[in-house]
């Protein structure tokens, strides 16, 4: 299978974040979007990991599901939290089993559970020298272009991500909405001598009601983009504006050099498949 640092290193990654179904209302719709998002031939696919041991469960069999029965290069995300040390090496070693190459390394959100401890290991930089002890692995990390919400400080912020970063292979943001939060995160770490690989994540934004849930997940859309979709006239007019403004941010930052882009789809592919047909992206651009 592909290491996605490899795949970096020879040109710009398109790439599709899922998570796994909960039940089977949820499990038709991914089928759905993994079929209809497969012909554009992503450079790798993300596995998202909700945490506990049904979501391990979850994330294992989707991600070897994808590598059994599909194309696509799979990278499996895990979190700190509610594990201990062991637990967490006994899914690596999970995961490499399965053949598994690309791993997202996390630290994750406070468990909801109150049973749940916060886990053994405090932060991802933990988790991806864990990983590189078990071996084998591509690596990536999440950085926050606004700063973790957790974090005490912008400041403290770049300088754990950079610290991440060194032991990493590469990076994949939170979701964002102008080019300049990218770029000034790239260019901060830059000034760290951290020269990994960032990717972009992008989320369309294509309901107004969105637009406050964005805020509330560390991102908040700007005042001029809400404003040019609340004055759209019909649900299809707003969308088309949420579409046509990821549209102009992921032509922005590769204009500025992004070495590629990632999209959260939700489990849906008609956002991701239009912005590639508006970029003008072949199919099989990944």
């Amino acid at each position: 299978m592909a290491k996605i640092a490899d795949l970096l290193r020879a040109g710009r990654t398109f790439s599709f974040e899922f998570f796994p179904p909960k039940d089977d209302a949820e499990h038709g719709r991914l089928v759905e979007a993994l079929s209809e998002l497969q012909p554009l031939h992503p450079s790798f696919v993300s596995v998202t990991y909700r945490g506990g041991r049904s979501s391990r469960q979850r994330t294992h069999d989707l991600v070897a599901g994808i590598l059994r029965t599909t194309s696509l290069t799979p990278m499996a995300h895990l979190i700190c939290v509610a594990h201990t040390r062991l637990e967490l090496a006994e899914i690596l070693v999970e995961l490499r089993k399965a053949g598994v190459d690309n791993l997202m390394a996390l630290g994750g959100d406070p468990p909801s559970d109150p049973n749940e401890g916060p886990g053994e290991l405090a932060h991802a930089d933990e988790l991806v020298d864990l990983a590189r002890a078990i071996g084998g692995f591509s690596i990536g990390v999440a950085a926050h272009p606004a700063g973790h919400p957790r974090s005490p400080s912008l400041g403290e912020d770049r300088a754990r991500l950079a610290d991440k970063l060194r032991r990493a292979d590469f990076a994949v943001t939170q979701f964002f909405f102008e080019r300049d939060d990218y770029l000034r995160l790239v260019d901060d770490m830059g000034a760290r001598g951290v020269d990994r690989p960032i990717v972009p994540g992008i989320m369309p934004v294509t309901s107004v009601s969105s637009i406050d849930r964005m805020a509330a997940m560390g991102a908040a859309v700007p005042d001029a983009m809400a404003d040019r979709m609340r004055s759209a006239t019909s649900p299809g007019a707003v969308r088309k504006a949420g579409i046509d403004a990821a549209t102009e941010l992921c032509q922005a930052v590769l204009d500025a050099g992004a070495p590629g882009l990632h999209f959260y789809t939700l489990n849906r592919s008609k956002a991701t498949r239009e912005i590639y047909a508006n970029l003008g992206l072949e199919v099989g651009a990944g």
